[in-house]
C-alpha cells in the first residue's frame, strides 16, 4: 500500500512543504508515483520518515541526520538503540530538572546566595527568583519564613544538591510504594511522610500541623502536584494522605 504525501503529512504533524524539501535534498525521496507523477510513500519510507523525526527532535540538524541514516554498517534497528538511548538521556535530564523545580518551589527562594551561574548549574533551567515575590508576599511575616532565609544562608551550592537528592529519593520510594499498593495509611507510608518533614526541617521547623497544610497545598496547587505527579502520577495526593495519617498516629 502506497500513501499520497498529504497523508504522510497528516499521519506524521508535518507540513507537505517539509516533505518535499527531504525529497529535494534527498533525506527522504518517496519510493514511486503516480500516473500522474504525484509522489507515492511506501512503509519503508514511513519507516525512515520516522527515524528522521526522531533525530530531529533530539536536535540533530538535517545534513548529520542524512550521514547517519545512510550510514551502512548501521541497521533500522540500531537507529532505534541510540534514539532510545538519547531519549533516556533527555528524559534523566528533564527530571533532574523538574527535582531543582520542585526545591526551589518546596524551599521558596529562601535566600540562596549563588551566582547566576551557579543557580542555572544547581536548579537546571529554572531560575528561583521566579517565585521570591510570591513567596515574601505569602509567608514572609512568618517565623517559618525567617528561619527559612537565615537557614538558606548558610547553606552551600552542594547542601542544595544534596537536598534536592535527598528529596528525590524520598519521593521515589513513595512512588515505589504506591505502585506495590501499599496504603498511604500504612506504616511504611506514614515513616516515609515523617522522613519528607525532617526533609523540610532544613529550611524551617515543620510541625504537623503545617506538614498538613503543605500536603493540602501540593494538591491545590497545580505547580507541586506536577511536581510530584511527574515521578508517578497521583503521587501528590497519595503523599497527601501519608502526611495526614503520619500527624494523626503522632497526635495519638
Amino acid at each position: 500500500m502506497s500513501y499520497s504525501v498529504g497523508q504522510v503529512a497528516g499521519f506524521a504533524g508535518v507540513t507537505v512543504r517539509t516533505l518535499h524539501h527531504y525529497d529535494e535534498i534527498g533525506l527522504l525521496s518517496p519510493s514511486g508515483r503516480s500516473h500522474a507523477g504525484h509522489r507515492r510513500y511506501e512503509d519503508t519510507d514511513l519507516d525512515r520518515l520516522q527515524r528522521i523525526l526522531f533525530y530531529r527532535e533530539l536536535g540533530f540538524p538535517l545534513d548529520e541526520v542524512a550521514v547517519l541514516l545512510d550510514d551502512p554498517d548501521t541497521d533500522p534497528q540500531e537507529h532505534l538503540r541510540r534514539q532510545h538511548a538519547l531519549l533516556t538521556d533527555r528524559i534523566d535530564r528533564l527530571k533532574e530538572m523538574a527535582a531543582a523545580v520542585e526545591l526551589a518551589m518546596e524551599a521558596d527562594k529562601m535566600g540562596i546566595n549563588l551566582t547566576p551561574e551557579e543557580k542555572f548549574e544547581a536548579f537546571g533551567d529554572f531560575d528561583p527568583d521566579q517565585y521570591a515575590a510570591e513567596a515574601e508576599q505569602r509567608w514572609g511575616n512568618t517565623e517559618a519564613y525567617r528561619q527559612s532565609q537565615q537557614r538558606a544562608a548558610q547553606y552551600t551550592k552542594e547542601d542544595w544538591q544534596r537536598f534536592m537528592a535527598e528529596h528525590e529519593g524520598i519521593a521515589r520510594r513513595l512512588a515505589a510504594l504506591m505502585e506495590e499498593g501499599v496504603p498511604a495509611g500504612s506504616e511504611p507510608a506514614m515513616d516515609l511522610a515523617e522522613e519528607h518533614r525532617g526533609w523540610i526541617g532544613h529550611s524551617y521547623d515543620c510541625s504537623y500541623e503545617m506538614h498538613r497544610c503543605l500536603g493540602e497545598m501540593y494538591v491545590a496547587d497545580p505547580r507541586f502536584t506536577a511536581t510530584y505527579d511527574r515521578i508517578r502520577p497521583g503521587l501528590a495526593v497519595y503523599l497527601r494522605e501519608a502526611i495526614d495519617a503520619n500527624a494523626a498516629r503522632r497526635e495519638k
